[in-house]
């Protein structure tokens, strides 16, 4: 029985989350804090949260056409570079060009956000689209006060198996198919995002939502590692 990670991309979050040139997403993968969005040409972003100029928060700031302003001072880093390229208290002035804000290899694949935290640069397998199949329907994101290790050997205890190339266990949960994707995002937290080919207004769909507040509690309730 594999209970562990099998691949180094993290599903971070829901892509359809991410609004172009809009709203900024908080989010976690192995401890690491992250800032993602979209800039207004369509990219995806993930970044570490937190400005290069005096460590606040890049979530408490706001997106401008394909920038990320800081809340603080309000300097701006360009999409996928991160580098700064404006500072509004000096608008003659040429931006540093040390000033760098961290960013992070981001894919877009069956739906969600997924985020490689090493700073080479890295292509994502094909095999990320087959997390889940086409056509499911995201049913929610469940939050876990236990390690992801935990939460794996609990959906290997209710019969869904691991896809080694993916990282996504399918099988069924009360009899409803199911597809969940597990985010390692802190020692003892973990987000288990669930989809599956029950219609978003069905029975069946009502049943999984019940089904997985359940595990929940029985994930919790599991002795530490």
């Amino acid at each position: 029985m594999n209970t562990n990670n099998t691949t180094p991309w993290h599903p971070v979050a829901r892509a359809a989350d991410l609004r172009p040139g809009a709203n900024i997403v908080a989010g976690f993968a192995e401890g690491q804090e992250l800032a993602l969005w979209r800039a207004a040409d369509g990219t995806a972003q993930a970044w570490e949260n937190r400005c290069p100029h005096r460590s606040v928060r890049f979530t408490l700031g706001q997106v401008i056409e394909n920038r990320l302003a800081c809340a603080y001072h309000g300097w701006q880093y360009a999409a996928g570079s991160g580098q700064c390229t404006r500072i509004p208290a000096h608008p003659a002035m040429q931006a540093p060009r040390n000033v760098c804000a961290k960013t992070f290899n981001v894919a877009e694949a069956a739906g969600m956000l997924w985020v490689h935290l090493s700073p080479e640069t890295h292509i994502a397998p094909t095999e990320l689209a087959n997390a889940v199949p086409a056509g499911w329907n995201f049913c929610r994101t469940l939050t876990v006060r236990a390690p992801a290790s935990t939460v794996r050997k609990m959906l290997a205890r209710h019969g869904l198996v691991a896809d080694a190339a993916s990282g996504a266990w399918r099988g069924q949960l009360d009899e409803v198919n199911t597809a969940a994707l597990v985010l390692d995002a802190q020692p003892s937290l973990a987000f288990v995002h669930f989809w599956s080919d029950a219609h978003p207004a069905g029975h069946a769909m009502t049943v999984l939502h019940v089904a997985v507040r359940r595990l929940r509690s029985e994930i919790e309730a599991f002795p530490k590692d």
